[in-house]
């Protein structure tokens, strides 16, 4: 067989190498180029990852950057100083003026203190150590600032009434700023600040941020927990939930379970360990102030939940309302911003991406504790004060979106007609609920601050010497509290006026004081026989309210009683709806009824 020379068979080994060799280079420059266009996503990639990705939470850093040279990379949104300033100026306007709208307060809470401090004070049988239903810890909570301050003012105990006001005023404008600064990093600076316009001036915030009220607690932890969870800080919301419930209002727990329950999702360890020790704590805070004041090993906790779940707490003896109650109630304190706040779960469709799940979790308790609260036969406007904060964000997050409605789904950016008309409205409905909400907290300071007032007289009548005594009749109810009571007077006695109820009474130090359990009390608000004073001839002072009515008043007698001060009280009866519960003006005169709320005293014989 014919065998070719050794130099041809070295040539077409090196020909057969080449093209090997370059099939391999093709190959790699193939594999690369592929590998340079996959890491170069086209835009139309980016808007499905974008999607895609919609699970995580929306926070403001998802918008698109602007491209000033002069902004920040990111924009940390609203800071922590107009926040405090604006809420503190509020905090502290309402803490001067607001008024006393639940008896509740003043005998439950104020009174109780008022004992702690100067060791005499009315007491409620909820505070009798046969029911002990009223926790202490709550009262000595407060006593922090009081205390010093019953110490530093002397004898003007009015002062120290207001320094515990303004004490309540500044919880309320750290919680709040907390969740203005959270809303602001999370969603943007337009629905931050109009949350803190809402947060400022609305009617219901207004008077509920400086009530001496567990529900007005509840409030405060509802806003600070919100916060903490937006800033991604579960476990310490968690821990001030608890917080609320425990040496707040135990049955808002309802309220606090859905940040609860997410925290939990998100870092179950952290959020059950944070939820569990500060709920042991309080717990055993609480009992062990319960022994020192009740005299015994009590929860007042266990014993309020027992009475009014397990043993069939009869509220209703305290009156009832209809199913619609809140729903009106909502609306005199926050006018267009409460239905707003209910049509959060409409936008929610719209705006998804933004809004859940966290904003969704936040503003649920409105929903739940409405609808909650409304199958409950005994209703009361303080039991809606643990949402108050929740209503306006909810009502921001909806004004916020007005242009969401009207974008073209396929070009978001572009500014139609429809879209700028959205985008002004936002403003105008903002402003329109402020000034609604001004024209309710007006007609409310103006028409029902008499009370307040005419007891902060009896400090110019001291004249009458020691020994006095003051009577209230119908109007026990509008009492103030022990702390616009000088020390002249010697006693606080009511008079019959036809009111068949369980009425409080002194706190009795020769039985024991807070650990006593009169006779005299019950838990069926039926009246006791020492409730009244039988001999009108004690009073040397005699509080009552005049209106046009055709039963002669007590103080209408001249030649027993002098008017010492006298102002004017709205005729919630005699008023129209509409006029009564909102200014306006020239016709806010014009159309109520006024009563005279008088300061009496007794002529020498």
């Amino acid at each position: 067989m014919f065998k070719p020379p050794r130099h041809h068979q070295l040539t077409a080994k090196r020909q057969k190498q080449s093209r090997k060799f370059s099939l391999e280079t093709t190959e790699v420059s193939r594999t690369m180029a592929l590998a340079t266009r996959q890491r170069r996503t086209p835009p139309t990639d980016l808007l499905t990852t974008s999607s895609s990705s919609s699970s995580s939470s929306y926070t403001k850093l998802d918008k698109p950057k602007k491209s000033d040279a002069g902004q920040d990379e990111v924009d940390r949104g609203l800071g922590w100083l107009l926040p405090l300033i604006s809420l503190g100026m509020l905090r502290y306007m309402s803490s001067t003026t607001n008024i006393i709208h639940d008896c509740d307060e003043v005998f439950n809470y104020w009174e109780p203190l008022h004992y702690l401090l100067y060791k005499s004070g009315f007491q409620t049988w909820e505070y009798s150590s046969q029911f002990a239903l009223r926790s202490y810890l709550y009262i000595i909570f407060h006593k922090l600032i009081a205390s010093p301050a019953s110490w530093w003012f002397g004898e003007e105990k009015v002062r120290v009434f207001y320094a515990v006001r303004i004490f309540l005023g500044l919880i309320s404008t750290a919680t709040d700023a907390a969740l203005v600064v959270a809303l602001s990093r999370k969603y943007g600076k337009r629905l931050a600040s109009y949350a803190l316009a809402m947060l400022c001036l609305t009617s219901g915030c207004f008077f509920a941020s400086t009530s001496f009220l567990p529900s007005s607690f509840s409030m405060y932890a509802m806003s600070l927990s919100s916060a903490l969870f937006l800033f991604e800080k579960p476990a310490m919301a968690v821990a001030i939930a608890a917080t609320g419930v425990i040496l707040g209002w135990p049955f808002s727990i309802l309220a606090f379970l859905p940040i609860t329950i997410y925290s939990l999702v998100k870092r179950f360890k952290e959020a059950f360990l944070s939820g569990l020790i500060s709920s042991l704590a309080l717990l055993v805070l609480s009992l062990v102030f319960d022994y020192y004041y009740y005299g015994k090993w009590t929860s007042s906790v266990l014993n309020l939940l027992v009475y009014n779940v397990l043993g069939g707490g009869e509220s209703h003896l305290y009156g009832t309302e209809g199913p619609l109650y809140y729903l009106k109630n909502g609306f005199n304190n926050f006018n267009f911003c409460f239905l707003l706040a209910l049509l959060f779960l409409v936008v929610l469709p719209v705006a998804r991406k933004k809004y859940q799940p966290d904003l969704l979790v936040v503003i649920s308790p409105i929903y739940i504790w409405i609808g909650f609260m409304s199958l409950q036969s005994h209703k009361e406007e303080r039991f809606l004060y643990p949402i108050y904060p929740l209503i306006c964000v909810a009502a921001s997050a909806v004004i916020e979106s007005f242009p969401d409605f009207f974008r073209d789904k396929h070009d978001p950016r572009n500014p139609s007609v429809l879209v700028k008309v959205a985008k002004f409205l936002r403003p105008v409905i903002l402003g329109l609920i402020l000034c609604v909400s001004h024209s309710r907290t007006f007609s409310l300071i103006h028409g029902y601050s008499a009370p307040l007032e005419i007891y902060k007289h009896f400090e110019h009548h001291d004249d009458v010497g020691t020994g006095s005594v003051v009577c209230v009749g119908s109007e026990w109810h509008r009492f103030p509290s022990s702390f616009f009571i000088p020390d002249y007077v010697a006693q606080v006695q009511w008079i019959d006026d036809g009111f068949r109820g369980l009425l409080p009474f002194p706190f009795n130090s020769t039985l024991g004081g807070t650990s006593a359990a009169p006779p005299y009390f019950n838990n069926k608000n039926k009246a006791s026989d020492g409730q009244y004073l039988q001999d009108l001839e004690k009073c040397t002072f005699l509080v009552e309210l005049q209106l046009q009515r055709p039963v002669l008043s007590r103080g209408s007698d001249l030649s027993k009683w002098e008017v010492v001060a006298a102002l004017p009280y709205l005729d919630r009866e005699m008023s129209p709806p509409l006029h009564r519960s909102f200014f306006i003006p020239h016709l806010w005169l014009q159309k109520n009824v006024f009563g005279l709320y008088k300061l009496l005293k007794r002529i020498p014989k």
